[in-house]
């Protein structure tokens, strides 16, 4: 795994930009890579439309980045650290391996490193555009970027600076070696929600580019932040903030006025979609060839058409810089799978190989589902289609895409297994009939058991480990160029990464419901969460079977909702519909539920064939909801040793 590099953010005078973006196939954002923007550059329309550009760029360095990914899932209630995890994984579980340090960040520099520098070349943007005669909406996009990472860093370190060296959200153009956090309520109010309330104003109905942000995009994003900061004012729990500041809002309002905002912002923006809306069913949401349609916001974009496009080689990934490599890191060695040339088992043959493909990919081994997520988030596996479509649970035989012509192995019961027959099988429950496991791992080679009259594997539930577990699918490799072969599974992700969904405006409006916004008609918490319900209910088709499934249960799905929702069932909801995509700890910090919901999990251990699991305890501490300022940053400053200490986060 690649260690992470830190930026001291003040000798940054504008943003490197290493690749060029991608929209798709047709009105491609373009233009030649430069090493740095230069202040003179965003005194010309070709610099400014340059500068625009390179924000959208900026996403694939952080989003689908695999450790950033990581610092967003791991040690909440979503996922623990697997077999091959190294430091980075371990320590943001907070059980005992490790300690998360301003040095051991588990990924969270990431944020830090190209935040900022996108932060900068979107003031420069603001400053420059009007003098060279950009359109209002173009420089809405900058203003809606500025917003967008100021966001993103005041929920992970809390108050950071808005003055980068040449005054505050202005563009820096010398380097600077001081710097001075602003408090949170500084950076909601002073940038967040002007720049956003700018951006919704001035901001097309309609990108202007696939891909390129709108009214709605910037109507979530305010929305989500008018939620996060109507948390952030209650503090429920009294989490510390940092740097200390009363928990006062500057412009006088209070907590409720805040969640009637985004309550409001969220259902005008449900009310009036543009072009967004959701998609029939959860499985054709995220089915691979199905990429940037209606539901999707916002996203990093990536492509297989293109290696200058896609920002990453289309047939090796390094793990690092642009590539979309966040998948691999629940994708488990499937590969180790064994089949038997002989139906007493000798013989042992890979039957299941690495394929460029969505139900498989690259495997590392270095993040798991905790037990507790497969079985109680997803405790209705037969209505609600969203288990199917977020796991791969059934591991089938590709061996012929090697060029190997055998007709069959013998697999599970000295039963023969045939080409795209399942090899391996997570069962959604546990058996009536006890699995015969082995001892060890066992003919599977993986610690795979038998049932009666079964020619495949299998694990149940209670069986999963930190070696051997479901895999995330919804995320995963997609490529059409395989041409009947393997591919290429050793390439980074070339679909999007995903960042926001039309479907989260309903859950904003739910939960500022939840905290007492006052509801339109038909627009309840309840009604909104319905609305997402009877999506789920709704198959396509059937991914553990393996065929097609034309069923709709969403009245079932409806009628099993609470009559009062709450704030708990809202989160169970969002782990259910956004399970794995990397926003599980933004969700617990902001309702202050991550030491209640995540403090204790069940998972085996990392041996082949353990299928005793045990709870491990995390200690999650108050300070734990603010993430470190990265060490390289303090340790570039010029600053005095008292100065240094007091910029970083206590407890660190």
């Amino acid at each position: 795994m690649k260690t992470m590099k830190y930026i001291n953010i003040k000798t940054i005078i504008g943003t490197v930009l290493l690749t060029v973006f991608s929209i798709g196939c047709s009105d491609i954002l373009d233009e030649e890579p430069r090493s740095i923007f230069e202040p003179g550059y965003f005194q010309t329309e070709k610099g400014v439309n340059g500068g625009l550009t390179a924000l959208y760029a900026h996403l694939r360095f952080i989003y689908g980045n695999a450790y950033y990914y990581n610092s967003g899932v791991t040690g909440t209630d979503e996922a623990t650290y697997a077999q091959s995890a190294d430091g980075n994984f371990k320590v943001m579980d907070i059980s005992g391996q490790g300690n998360i340090t301003s040095t051991e960040t588990g990924g969270i520099g990431t944020l830090w490193d190209h935040a900022f520098p996108a932060i900068n070349t979107a003031s420069g943007i603001i400053e420059n555009a009007e003098g060279v005669g950009l359109d209002a909406s173009l420089i809405a996009e900058a203003r809606f970027f500025r917003a967008f990472d100021y966001f993103q860093l005041v929920q992970v370190f809390g108050g950071v600076p808005l003055d980068l060296g040449a005054g505050e959200l202005k563009f820096n153009t010398a380097p600077v070696r001081v710097s001075v956090r602003n408090t949170v309520p500084e950076v909601y109010t002073k940038a967040i929600f002007p720049d956003l309330l700018t951006a919704v104003n001035d901001l097309p109905e309609v990108g202007r580019l696939t891909g390129t942000v709108t009214k709605t995009v910037a109507r979530l994003f305010l929305a989500k932040a008018y939620l996060t900061y109507g948390w952030w004012l209650e503090n429920p729990n009294n989490i510390p903030t940092y740097p200390e500041a009363p928990r006062t809002d500057p412009d006088g309002h209070d907590a409720s006025w805040y969640f009637q905002q985004a309550y409001d912002v969220a259902t005008t923006a449900i009310d009036n979609p543009g072009p967004y809306g959701l998609m029939p069913t959860f499985y054709e949401l995220h089915v691979g060839g199905n990429e940037r349609n209606q539901e999707m916001l916002f996203y990093a974009d990536h492509t297989e058409t293109s290696e200058k496009y896609n920002g990453a080689s289309l047939t090796y990934g390094n793990g690092g810089d642009a590539d979309n490599f966040a998948a691999w890191m629940m994708t488990w060695n499937y590969t180790e799978i064994r089949s038997a040339t002989s139906p007493d088992g000798t013989g042992s043959v890979g039957t299941v190989l690495r394929e460029a493909s969505q139900d498989l990919g690259r495997p590392w081994t270095r993040m798991c589902p905790t037990i507790e997520a497969y079985v109680n988030t997803f405790s209705n596996k037969t209505e609600d289609s969203r288990f199917d479509a977020s796991f791969t649970n059934v591991y089938r035989g590709n061996w012929p895409l090697n060029n190997d012509n055998t007709e069959f192995y013998y697999g599970a019961n000295g039963l023969k297994v045939y080409p795209g027959d399942p090899i391996l099988t997570f069962l959604p429950e546990e058996p009536a009939t006890p699995i015969s496991y082995p001892t060890g791992a066992g003919p599977s080679n993986v610690g795979g058991g038998t049932l009666p009259g079964r020619a495949d594997y299998v694990i149940s539930p209670s069986g999963i480990s930190r070696v051997v577990y479901p895999g995330t699918w919804k995320m995963s490799t997609y490529r059409t160029d395989n041409a009947g072969t393997l591919g290429q599974p050793n390439a980074a992700v070339t679909r999007p990464f995903n960042i926001a969904k039309f479907s989260e405006l309903y859950f904003v409006a739910a939960e500022a419901a939840v905290k007492g916004a006052t509801t339109k008609s038909g627009q309840s918490a309840r009604e909104l969460i319905n609305v997402i319900r009877a999506r789920a209910g709704k198959w396509s088709f059937d991914r553990f079977n393996n065929v097609e499934r034309v069923e709709d249960n969403s009245a079932a799905m409806i009628a099993a909702t609470p009559e009062t929702i709450d704030i708990d069932y809202i989160l169970e909801e969002r782990s259910r519909e956004y399970y794995g995509e990397g926003f599980r700890w933004f969700d617990l910090v902001r309702t202050q539920k991550w030491t209640e919901l995540a403090s204790t999990y069940t998972i085996a251990s990392s041996p082949k064939g353990d299928h005793d699991a045990q709870t491990f305890t995390r200690s999650i501490q108050p300070y734990h909801y603010l993430r470190p300022i990265p060490q390289s940053q303090i340790d570039g400053m010029e600053m005095t040793d008292a100065e240094k200490d007091a910029y970083q986060n206590p407890g660190y």
